[in-house]
């Protein structure tokens, strides 16, 4: 057979057009989601948001972190060699750093390769209580009693001088290169959790901080799996790969079947295997929705209340999303909704009887199965205390007032306490006879509005004149550190397995930190303060039971619920399973490029 010269060509060019497919790059594997929340930046020392803490705890890598399917959890060395070398009564720490880790490739290092030695934790910590940084975590560090680091702060504060990166602590030392040692004031058995925070505790480098100032919040430099690539604000949030990362494969000790299937596909692969993360914060509910069943995401945080019904009817996987093999994952999770009463606020503050009648009222009042059949769509079971599920304190069959739903007794309440309608509009008027108006702190989306209804429905049911104000959530977390906010409900996720997390909620130091409702309780600071010191056992038990029980008498906070968690995936997302006290998995994630649709 004769062939013509078109012919003749298109046969010399078949072996190397399979030449050229088999030189093809690999397609590169893409993660995309979207935040409930905009971040606020990616300064560890100045952020205290769960939206921005994902994205740091995936740059800067922190000593210890968490085996990512052990249940429950499982602490591990990181950047550590080891558990720590502690002495008796758990004043010091001693801890070994391993070598041969390097940071990102940053113009800060002037090309030279930038390995992480033990000085660049103390530099990181020291930043903490810089007064110049302001940072809302400082009172957590502050708490674990690093001998000498409050005291350079407070000099740096008195003399109106720079912090004194230079000055030597004796309770955060390197010895030499690649070991620290904290000493501490007081015994603290559970300072290996604190140290297990990559999102907060990372290591940072200090050229880059002082090659930054103070655009350090867009410049993120760690030793972590991934890098900042692009940060549009509020709008997208790009990480990739870090080129330079060491060799780390996964590892688990966990041995139930999932664990194990999942284990299976990651057994010998080099971490991260996903290349881009892609991330784009989208508050309303419908659309972060529809983004993920379009196929424009490739997982859901949270299945939003509203699609509950249609996602999971009856508690199952809807027929229509379980052919399109989407991934279900349920959760009890380490977290709580509340509500904070401001206690310096002129209307519902203060600790005098009267006061405290108002505010247990406003509790009572609350009918949260209501919340949870209406809107979280039954993805919720009430609260009884503030501390978590999964946490140390935690009692599944701790029973309170606060978790009661008594419209009756508070108009009790209310009318004992001198609380009445004087002038017949309907509405109670303070004891004094002046008026009384509850001011609730909002968001502007749908989700907000349906709890703003119920919020309206249950006050005035007993008398109380309600008035919402909207704002985006930034910048309500901002008026409520300031003390602005009468009261406001948001959430909260365990950082660690201590429920100590949750007391701090309510501890006076904290107050405009992670004590919103600025409550200030001698009684509460002293039990708080004790535990701290105590190893878990019944004594420390003693002490969580207490603490509920001052919760439930002042009422500075409303726990409504402990939520039920509802993530899913697409079929072609391996090894997701919902993280307990951490918030890094994007490299403990797969991408099934058989799957991904073209």
């Amino acid at each position: 057979m004769k062939l013509d010269r078109r012919q003749t060509l298109a046969a010399a060019l078949l072996p190397l057009a399979a030449a050229s497919r088999a030189q093809a790059p690999a397609r590169p594997k893409v993660f995309r989601m979207a935040f409930q929340i905009a971040e606020t930046g990616f300064d560890p020392a100045r952020i205290s948001d769960i939206y921005s803490r994902i994205v740091t705890s995936h740059i800067f890598e922190a000593l210890y972190g968490y085996d990512p399917l052990a249940r429950p959890a499982r602490l591990v060395p990181r950047i550590a060699t080891a558990l720590p070398e502690t002495n008796a009564d758990f004043t010091v720490h001693r801890i070994q750093i391993r070598r041969g880790i390097y940071f990102q490739d940053d113009p800060a290092f002037k090309g030279a390769k930038r390995e992480l030695v033990a000085q660049d934790f103390i530099f990181a910590l020291m930043r903490f209580a810089d007064p110049k940084t302001t940072s809302p975590m400082w009172p957590s560090l502050e708490e674990q009693g690093i001998v000498g680091l409050a005291e350079l702060r407070r000099r740096a504060l008195e003399s109106k001088q720079p912090f004194n990166y230079d000055a030597r602590i004796e309770g955060l030392q390197a010895p030499d290169r690649y070991t620290l040692v904290f000493k501490l004031k007081a015994p603290r058995p559970r300072l290996v959790e604190i140290l297990a925070q990559n999102d907060l505790f990372g290591a940072m480098a200090r050229e880059v901080v002082e090659a930054y100032g103070d655009e350090i919040q867009a410049h993120p430099v760690g030793t972590g799996p991934y890098r900042l690539a692009q940060w549009r604000r509020s709008s997208l949030i790009v990480l990739e790969r870090n080129p330079s990362y060491r060799e780390v494969y996964y590892e688990t000790a966990a041995t139930d079947p999932e664990a194990l299937r999942i284990a299976a596909h990651f057994k010998g692969k080099r971490l991260p295997l996903i290349d881009r993360v892609e991330i784009s914060p989208i508050e309303e509910s419908q659309p972060r929705w529809l983004s993920f069943l379009n196929g424009e995401h490739d997982f859901i945080e949270r299945i939003p209340p509203e699609f509950i019904d249609v996602a999971l009817p009856g508690g199952k996987l809807a027929p229509n999303l379980a052919k399109r093999g989407m991934q279900l994952y349920r959760h009890p999770a380490a977290d709580c909704a509340f509500t904070f009463f401001n206690m310096e606020d002129p209307q519902l503050g203060g600790y005098e009887p009267h006061r405290v009648a108002l505010r247990r009222a406003i509790s009572l009042c609350l009918d949260v199965e209501a919340e949870i059949r209406r809107v979280r769509r039954g993805q919720a079971v009430v609260a009884q205390s503030l501390v978590l599920p999964h946490t140390t304190g935690y009692d599944p069959a701790y029973k309170s007032e606060n978790g009661d739903y008594d419209p009756a007794k508070a108009k009790a309440l209310l009318d004992l306490y001198g609380y009445k309608d004087r002038d017949g509009d309907g509405y109670r008027e303070h004891p004094d006879g002046s008026p009384l108006t509850i001011e609730i702190a909002s968001q502007p989306d749908s989700l907000s509005r349906q709890f703003d209804e119920l919020w309206n429905r249950n006050l005035r049911a007993i008398g109380l004149r309600p008035k919402f104000f909207h704002g985006k959530w930034p910048e309500q977390l901002k008026q409520a550190r300031a003390g602005k906010l009468q009261l406001w409900m948001l959430g909260n996720t365990a950082s660690y397995p201590d429920g100590i997390g949750m007391l701090q909620r309510l501890y006076g130091p904290q107050a405009g930190q992670q004590n919103y409702s600025r409550f200030k309780l001698a009684a509460f600071d002293r039990l708080y303060e004790k535990a701290q010191l105590l190893p878990d056992g019944p004594e420390r038990d003693a002490l969580f039971h207490e603490a509920k029980r001052i919760q439930a008498a002042y009422m500075p906070m409303k726990v409504h619920v402990h939520r039920l968690i509802n993530d899913m995936a697409q079929p072609w997302v391996i090894g997701y399973r919902r993280q307990l006290f951490w918030v890094d998995l994007f490299q403990n994630l797969d991408i099934d490029l058989a799957k991904l649709p073209a």
